[in-house]
């Protein structure tokens, strides 16, 4: 039994290099891409000092502060390049001049500069400053959607290119290509590596989520192929959102946006059966949603409801006119959808005139033909399938939505319900040829056949 110690010691190493690599990455790549202005750099830097871990610390152990010890690897990594680089060296220096990053009494060595200024970045708001820029520039709008969701993933995530192009569904020769036109595009086209201000925060926030929402959703229902979820990237979602919101906590769309995907997420267990099968909702086991994602979510959007409550002081002792009574944004409109199935111990506990008002906000807000949609079906199942089906109808003749499975199949399921069988069989064979992946496919033609059985 002795002979396993060391096994157990090296494999206990090698997790805590993974859990590490998760929790310090961002940080580490921030702070050196704000020293050196080199994302390239940053990131082969970041990425040397793990494998640095991952072969010594099986052996020597895991050090008591692992952060700095990566840290320190990683920036003596960067300055041992960057001595190479004379031309680079004194780029580094006029950067730091133009970012105010040289005070009285700092070193004059660009290279002992720039060592300062990576070491200086251990205070907590230095820290959270450089991972917020990261991920602002990361999302920046100049940059191809596509761009920000794969240098979000990389940079930011830490994933490697192969895992990207894998969630994807593109070559890895494609996804590197695209990695290193964002950062060209950075580069070349001066996009600056800060966090906006005032007005510009709020909109490019906007961004920020949005990208997120996009990893998730690719992860929540594939856009094609033969695998309904990816739960990688509903996980990285979540940890990203996670990241922002600790960020920014006083941004109640940054909880919101936590708050959506933790409770969509919980549900994953349940969406597909032991074959890999499509269960909708109102089929799904609720015992297997996840309890402690739920718990999570809600105590989040519990939180904003109580700062809807209570007045915020500004700094001249006034009422913070922006956050008091604010309404609420998209993402926790979203999140409270979420919520009241959440809540719901049956399907038929489900208040959906409660998720029908939602909808009603949420339209008023970022008006969608996809939410039109979600809303006609909830007043469907809230008691008005005669309804619902109109609306449902109304949208299909305005044609922008003539290539979304989804419409057909709600149609379908609505006439199911008012007893119209041979046209929801048509709108069920409509959906099949418009839908995007196998298990949908193979979801809608099982509802086919169950209509022609006769079943309910």
């Amino acid at each position: 039994m002795r002979g396993d110690a060391p096994d157990l010691a090296r494999d206990t190493a090698r997790d805590a290099v993974d859990r590490i690599y998760r929790e310090e990455w961002t940080r580490i790549v921030a702070t050196l891409i704000r020293a050196t202005r080199d994302w390239d750099l940053a990131e082969d830097a970041a990425a040397d000092a793990f494998v640095r871990a991952a072969e010594r610390w099986p052996v020597e152990g895991v050090p008591d502060n692992p952060g700095a010890w990566l840290t320190t690897v990683a920036r003596n990594r960067a300055l041992d390049v960057l001595r190479r680089r004379g031309v680079e060296i004194d780029k580094v220096k006029e950067w730091m001049v133009m970012d105010e990053l040289l005070r009285p009494g700092a070193p004059t060595d660009p290279a002992d500069l720039a060592a300062a200024s990576i070491s200086a970045s251990g205070s907590a708001t230095a820290e959270i400053d450089d991972r917020l820029r990261l991920i602002f520039t990361c999302a920046h709008p100049a940059l191809p959607i596509e761009a920000r969701v794969a240098l979000t993933l990389r940079t930011v995530g830490g994933l490697e290119t192969p895992e990207i192009a894998r969630a994807f569904l593109v070559p890895e020769a494609t996804m590197a290509q695209r990695l290193v036109r964002a950062k060209r595009k950075i580069r070349n086209a001066g996009i600056p590596y800060r966090v906006p201000e005032g007005d510009e925060l709020r909109r490019r926030l906007s961004g920020v989520l949005a990208v997120l929402m996009l990893v998730h959703n690719e992860g929540y229902l594939a856009s094609s192929g033969d695998r309904l979820l990816r739960l990688d990237l509903q996980e990285e979602a979540i940890r990203l959102a996670r990241l922002v919101a600790r960020l920014m906590p006083d941004e109640p769309e940054a909880a919101g946006l936590l708050a959506l995907l933790l409770l969509q997420h919980a549900r994953s267990a349940a969406r597909v059966d032991a074959e890999g099968e499509l269960v909708p909702l109102d089929a799904q086991d609720r015992t297997t949603w996840n309890a402690a994602e739920i718990a999570e979510g809600l105590a989040v959007l519990d939180r904003l409801d109580q700062l809807d409550r209570l007045p915020v002081t500004g700094r001249a002792g006034r009422p913070d006119a922006e956050r008091t009574g604010a309404a609420a944004g998209p993402y926790r409109l979203q999140a409270e959808i979420q919520r009241e199935h959440a809540r719901a111990a049956h399907p038929d506990d489900t208040d959906w005139a409660a998720i029908v008002r939602c909808y009603d906000d949420l339209l008023a807000l970022t008006p969608s033909p996809v939410i039109e949609l979600n809303r006609a079906v909830a007043v469907g199942l809230a008691g008005h399938p005669r309804a619902g089906l109109d609306a449902l109808d109304l949208l299909a003749a305005s044609g922008t939505l003539d290539r979304y499975h989804l419409l057909p199949a709600a149609q379908a399921d609505l006439l199911r319900r008012l007893g119209r069988a041979d046209v929801a069989a048509d709108r069920y064979r409509q959906a099949i040829e418009l839908a995007p992946t196998e298990p949908e496919r193979r979801f809608l033609e099982r509802r086919l056949a169950e209509l022609a059985r006769g079943v309910d």
